[in-house]
C-alpha cells in the first residue's frame, strides 16, 4: 500500500493551535485533504496553522456540545461533506486527587471525552449517509497505564479508548471506521503541565521520561500524526476499533 492519498476529502483536526494538531493538519494536507483546523478559541497560531496547510481556521470549544454541533454542521455545509475527524483536543490539568477541585477535575472529563463523544455524534449521520468515513480517536498511554496525580486526565483518555472499541463495533457495518491512537510521552507544550506539578525545569522532565522509553527517546508529533495518515488511508478497512500506541517501547499489548 503506497502513501495516503486523501485527494477530494475533507478532514476536520480539533485542537490544532499548536503541538500534535498542528503536525496531523500539515500531514493531512499533504496527502491531498482539505483541512479544517480547530481550536478553543481564534488565535494568530490557529490562522497560521490554516494557512500553511492550505486550509480553514474555525474556533469552537469542545466543552461546549452547541458549539461542537455547530463547528460540524459549518464544515459540512461549506465543503460539503466530512471525511475524516481527527479528535486530538485536549484540556490536561495536575493535582494530588484529593486535593483536585472537583469543578476542574470534571472539566477535564468533560472536554475530553464528552466534547468527543459530542464530536463523533455530530459527524456520524452525514459519513452514515455516504457510506464510509474515518474517526481517528487521540488518547494517551496514561488512559492505557493510569498516571500520579492525573486522575480526571487518565480517566478521561480510558474512556475514550473504550468509546473507540465500542464505536468500532457499532460504526463499521456503516462504513465509518474509528479507531484511536494512545500516544506516549511527545515534545508538546502540554509537558510544561508535567513539568510545573513536578516542579522541575521542562528539559529536565523531558530527559526523566525518556529514561523509562526503550527507544531512549520521548516521541516527537510528526510520529503521531504518520499514525494519523495511516488511519485516516480509506483503503486501510480491516483495522478497526484499535488503540495504535506510539510510545516507544514504553508500553505493550496493554490495551
Amino acid at each position: 500500500m503506497g502513501a495516503t492519498d486523501l485527494t477530494g476529502r475533507v478532514a476536520l483536526v480539533t485542537g490544532a493551535a499548536q503541538g500534535m494538531g498542528a503536525a496531523h493538519a500539515a500531514r493531512l494536507a499533504a496527502d491531498g485533504a482539505t483541512v479544517v483546523v480547530n481550536d478553543r478559541v481564534p488565535s494568530a497560531a490557529l490562522d497560521e496553522v490554516a494557512a500553511r496547510a492550505g486550509g480553514v481556521a474555525m474556533a469552537a470549544d469542545m466543552h461546549d456540545p452547541a458549539a461542537v454541533a455547530a463547528l460540524v454542521e459549518t464544515v459540512e455545509r461549506r465543503f460539503g461533506r466530512l471525511d475524516v475527524l481527527v479528535a486530538n483536543h485536549a484540556y490536561m490539568s495536575m493535582a494530588p486527587f484529593l486535593d483536585h477541585d472537583p469543578a476542574d477535575w470534571w472539566r477535564v472529563v468533560d472536554t475530553n471525552l464528552s466534547g468527543t463523544f459530542h464530536l463523533i455524534r455530530a459527524a456520524v449521520p452525514g459519513m452514515r449517509a455516504r457510506g464510509e468515513g474515518r474517526v481517528i480517536v487521540i488518547s494517551s498511554g496514561w488512559g492505557v497505564t493510569g498516571w500520579p496525580e492525573a486522575t480526571a486526565y487518565a480517566a478521561s483518555k480510558a474512556g475514550l479508548i473504550a468509546l473507540v472499541k465500542t464505536l468500532g463495533r457499532e460504526l463499521a457495518p456503516d462504513g465509518v471506521v474509528v479507531n484511536a491512537i494512545a500516544p506516549g510521552v511527545i515534545d508538546t507544550p502540554q509537558l510544561l503541565v508535567d513539568a510545573d506539578a513536578a516542579g522541575l525545569p521542562l528539559a529536565d522532565i523531558k530527559a526523566g521520561y525518556a529514561t523509562a522509553i526503550p527507544l531512549g527517546r520521548i516521541g516527537a508529533p510528526d510520529e503521531i500524526s504518520a499514525a494519523v495518515s495511516l488511519l485516516a488511508d480509506f483503503r486501510l478497512q480491516a483495522m478497526v476499533g484499535q488503540i495504535v500506541q506510539v510510545n516507544g517501547g514504553e508500553t505493550r499489548t496493554r490495551a
